[in-house]
């Protein structure tokens, strides 16, 4: 059953991710021991929080289903669930993904399904 979950890249992480294939994490993510990812109810409000001022980025598309049991929920901001993935990220996982525009104040140019 598909879970689609989200990561939100700045722009030299998704390069370094297409190049490489593999993503390992940010510096917060390496901080915490897991990736952090986001549901499309929580994305908007996660690049609005930590995205603020960063000029373009990506928004990523995963089937959680394919990370298995490495793919966790855990209550986080305001008591909501967030998936949190123990592992890399692979380049062969990502379903779709857009690169969103920094509309200022921590606004970004989300794809209409997410607004």
């Amino acid at each position: 059953m598909s879970q689609l979950v989200y990561k939100l890249l700045l722009g030299f992480e998704w390069d370094l991710f297409q190049e490489t294939g593999v993503f390992l994490g940010s510096s917060l993510d390496y901080v915490d021991g897991f990736i952090h990812l986001s549901t499309a109810d929580q994305v908007v409000e996660t690049a609005r929080l930590h995205y603020k001022n960063k000029g373009e980025i990506a928004l990523v598309e995963f089937d959680g289903a394919d990370f298995g049991d490495r793919l966790i929920y855990e209550t986080s901001r305001g008591g909501q669930k967030f998936p949190h993935q123990f592992g890399p990220l692979q380049r062969a996982q990502v379903r779709r993904y857009w690169t969103l525009n920094d509309l200022g104040d921590g606004a970004y140019s989300f794809p209409s399904e997410f607004n």
